[in-house]
């Protein structure tokens, strides 16, 4: 599978540039605002999205039907996209705190909890939007699973300036995060490691049909 990995980061770095220059100029908007916590938190689940775009070019190369011809099952294709997407997201996710507690100490707000809990969330708002899309991309195909990707642009967008009042406990009656952010974590991750098992599941339907 690792062969696989290769193939995927090295189509990553050559095909998806402009996800790296949208990404660039989200956290410059973030940067230089005040809390844009939708633009600091979508690089994040912009590079949760690259398997999706890796995924379409396979489709346009028929690299399915040449990978049929090789050793490797359905289970090491998905993985293969999800892994490279994981690497993506954490890669993303360390920049993103770089440039937060960057500004943050430009301010004068840093303040750990708050950065903690802010690097949490938007670790969860990317695996959640990868492992909501993955499993209908794999199943139905690229075209079809983008239908899914902008409904989940506004869900994620809502659920971004929801994280905002929550990080700001703005809320009438405001949330002890301490305890609940790390469960949340925990339950991102559940999630990604249940669509990650779906995806399989679905992809080798897709084969058989």
């Amino acid at each position: 599978m690792r062969g696989l990995i290769l193939k995927d980061w090295y189509m990553t770095q050559k095909y998806c540039r402009s996800y790296l220059l949208i990404a660039v100029v989200f956290l410059v908007v973030a940067f230089a605002g005040e809390d844009n916590i939708f633009f600091a938190m979508y690089p994040c689940i912009l590079c949760g999205m690259i398997p999706v775009n890796l995924l379409a070019y396979d489709e346009r190369s028929r690299w399915q039907q040449y990978c049929g011809t090789l050793p490797y099952t359905e289970g090491q294709i998905v993985s293969g996209k999800y892994v490279v997407g994981l690497m993506a997201q954490v890669v993303m996710l360390l920049v993103t705190a770089v440039t937060q507690a960057l500004r943050m100490n430009l301010n004068h707000t840093f303040q750990w909890k708050y950065f903690a809990e802010f690097l949490l969330i938007a670790f969860i708002l990317s695996l959640v939007a990868s492992s909501i899309i993955l499993p209908f991309v794999f199943r139905f195909g690229v075209e079809k699973g983008r239908i899914v990707y902008f409904v989940l642009l506004g869900v994620m967008g809502g659920g971004s300036f929801i994280a905002l009042d929550v990080l700001q406990g703005n809320m009438m009656n405001p949330i002890p995060m301490n305890g609940v952010v790390p469960i949340l974590c925990l339950v991102g991750i559940g999630i990604y490691a249940l669509s990650w098992c779906l995806s399989v599941v679905l992809y080798k339907k897709r084969e058989l049909q």
